[in-house]
């Protein structure tokens, strides 16, 4: 099998440069090249200017700035012969078949015996790529379709033809599984492969039927996104996300390949208005705005599908959304118009996937993670399916005198997946199910409970036994944010594990690790003055990070998301990190006018202090107070890493399904050795720092970059970090600066400022800048 060490990129566009920087940051060296511009000075310009663009990205698509030094950019032209000792070359130039078998004869003429040639097509079929090509290149291709942005969107589809070697496809997807992290599909080669053939079938079906039914944009979107478990831009919205103009692009595309019966063919048109829309340079987020746009006051407005106007966007209110918080079959039989569009669209694609088993897959499990991790769906199309019931969707098609898909025929008065065993089975179109076997090395709490119940478990929070002596602490309220309930399985955890278990693992499959303390509870508290329940959870939060760092046992967090205030604090008390690449923790407690309070500056500040200069402390004081008075959240686990919110001992794990197998292997391997670390004490500078970070406010405020309640809770911070009062001689232990946290935490949670913060955030989602 091919050993993947080094790859090559052809072409530098907003894809192939995508791909490059996120191979670089796997840590794997790439090659990058491009044609010459005709009269261009600098030979290099298009790979260069490409890697820019990929560093200054918001967000960028580099995890860190640094792994840009991994790509070696040239051109087609001086630089063929860097292809020489490179494993895996993938070409991403021009849709056009003439451009690309030209690029082929280039790279065949150059690669070593045995290295894969990939492309990034989607539209192109293998046997048209490689037509008149060698046949021991033949061997060497495949293709691998990246989606964008690479850096984010997880899925990757491979497809091979009959003449390419098992063991160049093996390689690819191994290297892509465990070094870039991705979910990767097997397909066949048939057009647009899985992801694309049914989500562009559900864009222009979502959209056409708007037009038909007089729904508007916002509707639309409202049915389209959250009550589906679709992503919340909705049909509309990813139009614009993703560019209206290229649409007709790849459903052209698609058109020249279709079998000649595919239902897209008879679906398949450009509206007058969509015609207009980029004619006038509406294309969406990248031109001047597309289904909604900013007028000159920066409001959002939505077009009128019939006229062509835009007008204030308007937030629908929708009996059958509402309804949808009962299951997805709840919407669809709505009678509203909102229940009208989701039954048409989603009855539409429901059907169409059905229909093209097994043309595009044998298997409805990859169908399903396909649409979940290249369009970000909840729910692939046959778990929909299921939620609706099989005999449910069947009765609908034979309404509409349609044939039934012979999946479903098979599947009629079951379930399309089963349990049993300990293992989810899949059906297949003979009638017999499958069983879904996960990669070798992935480990989800989801299999975890297919055979196993919690061994503690409250309103909030679970543990589970991993196996191997390996617990994990799951938190479970709505989007893990701490609570008392999860403060207090944190201390029956560490009690529990002590006893019968080597190590603990916390970590859960969300999208996001937590997003931080409990507001709506310290809110409800604080409006009814109940002050002592309020210092009583930050008492308990406190208790709570501190048994995990000095637990007897090693404490491993499985981060993945975002970790926020108090579950960045509990992965900053954790005795080491297994992250996800794609990891952002960050103490943001100042946007809602409080400062972290169960440990997080003392954590930052033992973090950043330099030990071989113990009596040199405010360089790490100034630093702390920056990163927690910014609110920083990091843009990677990369730079987690410099923040100090992991250690350089901590490790990165790029695969999402492979982080919590990881980390439980980290705790075992840390077990038959590990104690806890020692308490420790610190010399902090006292008043002579606090009146130096004054002074820096001071300056901020001058320049208009801090508001008065930031000076507020900047000032309390600075008393906590600096030592309160105190002396650069003295001493300073761990739980005095517990006490000063908890002062200052107290002190804010009683001002009007950050009460009216507290607020704000709930009901907006964003920070009020009092």
């Amino acid at each position: 099998m091919v050993d993947i060490k080094k790859v090559a990129v052809l072409g530098s566009g907003v894809m192939g440069s995508g791909i490059a920087a996120h191979i670089a940051s796997a840590g794997v060296p790439v090659v990058l090249l491009d044609i010459v511009p005709a009269g261009a000075e600098n030979r290099n310009v298009l790979t260069e200017k490409a890697i820019e663009k990929q560093l200054s990205g918001k967000p960028p698509g580099f995890a860190h700035k640094r792994f840009a030094k991994n790509v070696t950019t040239g051109n087609l032209e001086d630089h063929l012969d860097l292809l020489k000792d490179c494993d895996l070359i993938i070409e991403a130039v021009l849709e056009r078949l003439d451009v690309k078998q030209d690029v082929y004869k280039k790279i065949d003429a150059v690669r070593k015996a045995g290295s894969v040639v990939s492309s990034n097509t989607s539209t192109l079929p293998i046997s048209s790529l490689t037509g008149g090509l060698p046949d021991a290149f033949k061997k060497d291709f495949i293709i691998t379709h990246f989606f964008n942005p690479p850096r984010f969107m997880r899925l990757l589809e491979v497809a091979g033809s009959p003449d390419t070697r098992p063991d160049a496809l093996a390689a690819v997807e191994k290297f892509a599984d465990i070094k870039l992290g991705k979910g990767v599909v097997h397909c066949k080669d048939t057009p647009g492969f899985i992801a694309n053939r049914i989500g562009v079938y559900w864009m222009m079906l979502g959209l056409l039927e708007a037009m038909r039914l007089g729904v508007t944009v916002e509707e639309a979107d409202a049915v389209m996104g959250k009550p589906l478990g679709l992503p919340k831009t909705g049909i509309f919205g990813l139009f614009d996300l993703i560019g209206i103009d290229l649409m007709p692009l790849i459903a052209k595309a698609m058109l020249a390949t279709l079998p000649a019966n595919d239902p897209f063919r008879a679906l398949y048109q450009e509206p007058e208005l969509v015609k207009k829309m980029i004619a006038d340079g509406y294309t969406g987020r990248k031109g001047k705005g597309g289904f909604y746009r900013l007028n000159a006051q920066k409001k959002k407005e939505a077009i009128n599908l019939k006229t062509g106007e835009y007008a204030p966007a308007g937030k629908p209110q929708l009996a059958s959304v509402e309804a949808a918080k009962a299951g997805i079959g709840a919407l669809l039989t709505h009678k509203d118009i909102g229940g009208q569009y989701a039954a048409s669209v989603m009855g539409g694609v429901l059907y169409y996937a059905a229909s093209l088993i097994p043309e595009i897959s044998d298997n409805i499990a990859d169908v399903d993670n396909a649409m979940k991790l290249g369009y970000s769906w909840k729910y692939g199309p046959f778990e929909m399916i299921d939620k609706i019931g099989v005999d449910n969707v069947i009765a609908q098609i034979k309404a509409k005198g349609l044939p039934v898909p012979a999946i479903l025929e098979k599947a009629a008065g079951k379930k399309l997946y089963e349990v049993g065993s300990g293992q989810r089975s899949a059906a297949s179109v003979d009638g017999s199910y499958k069983p879904i076997i996960p990669p070798a090395g992935s480990l989800m709490l989801g299999d975890i409970k297919l055979t196993k119940k919690p061994v503690l478990k409250n309103a909030s929070a679970s543990l589970w036994d991993l196996g191997d002596g390996v617990a994990c602490l799951e938190l479970t309220s709505k989007m893990n944010a701490v609570d008392p309930d999860i403060l207090a399985l944190i201390e029956q955890s560490v009690a529990l594990v002590k006893k019968d278990f080597k190590g603990l693992v916390i970590g859960n499959d969300a999208d996001n690790f937590s997003v931080g303390a409990n507001l709506g509870f310290m809110l409800m508290a604080a409006n009814i003055a109940a002050w002592k329940q309020i210092s009583d959870v930050i008492r308990a939060g406190q208790h709570a990070m501190m048994a995990l760092k000095h637990a007897p046992f090693p404490v491993v967090s499985s981060l993945s998301g975002m970790a926020l205030g108090g579950g960045c604090e509990i992965v900053l008390h954790s005795n080491a990190v297994q992250a996800h690449m794609e990891s952002y923790p960050g103490l943001v407690e100042v946007g809602v006018g409080l400062i972290p309070a169960w440990g997080g500056c003392k954590e930052l500040l033992l973090r950043n202090l330099d030990a071989n200069n113990p009596g040199n402390t405010m360089p790490a004081v100034a630093k702390v107070f920056e990163q927690i008075g910014t609110a920083k959240v990091a843009g990677s686990a990369e730079e987690a890493r410099d923040m100090k919110v992991l250690h350089a001992t901590d490790t990165i794990t790029m695969n999402r399904v492979r982080v919590l197998a990881d980390a439980k292997a980290k705790a075992l391997s840390m077990a038959d050795s590990y104690a806890p670390d020692e308490p420790r004490t610190l010399r902090l500078p006292g008043e002579t720092g606090k009146v130096a970070l004054f002074m820096a406010l001071d300056g901020l405020v001058a320049s208009g970059k801090a508001t008065p309640h930031d000076v507020v809770v900047s000032r309390v911070l600075a008393h906590v970090l600096t030592g309160g009062d105190t002396d650069i001689q003295d001493e300073i232990t761990e739980q005095r600066l517990l006490d000063l946290e908890h002062e200052g935490f107290m002190e804010l949670i009683k001002t009007k400022g950050t009460l009216d913060r507290i607020e704000h955030m709930l009901g907006t989602g964003k920070p009020l800048r009092n």
